[in-house]
């Protein structure tokens, strides 16, 4: 964890801790809020800290988040993750985010379509 306590959302805001995050410039309350948020779900989390990294590598990847998803991969990797659980990860999400899909409005598409 850095000198100051937080930990940073995004990888560039940690390379440069000598200044402030881009979102908390602009709105620090609410912004340190988000990193307390944070904070709080990496210490308290009854969750492995390697579980967690892939829940947020699925999330990201549905989220089609470029940047989170490659740093979440590397993180994955640093702490311990198999490629095999990575991928895996990667189709669980696909599988997830094909299936909200097909599913978001089911009884729209049945009327319409069925």
């Amino acid at each position: 964890m850095p000198k100051d306590g937080v930990v940073y959302l995004f990888e560039e805001d940690k390379k440069m801790e000598n200044q402030k995050a881009w979102y908390l410039k602009e709105s620090n309350k609410i912004g340190s809020a988000f990193q307390h948020f944070q904070n709080t779900l990496d210490e308290q989390s009854v969750l492995d800290v390697r579980t967690r990294e892939l829940l947020k590598l699925a999330l990201a990847c549905v989220l089609r988040c470029r940047h989170c998803t490659e740093g979440h991969i590397k993180k994955a990797l640093e702490l311990g993750a198999t490629k095999q659980e990575i991928t895996e990860t990667l189709m669980i999400a696909a599988l997830e985010g094909a299936g909200t899909q097909l599913a978001w409005d089911k009884e729209f598409f049945q009327e319409v379509l069925g």
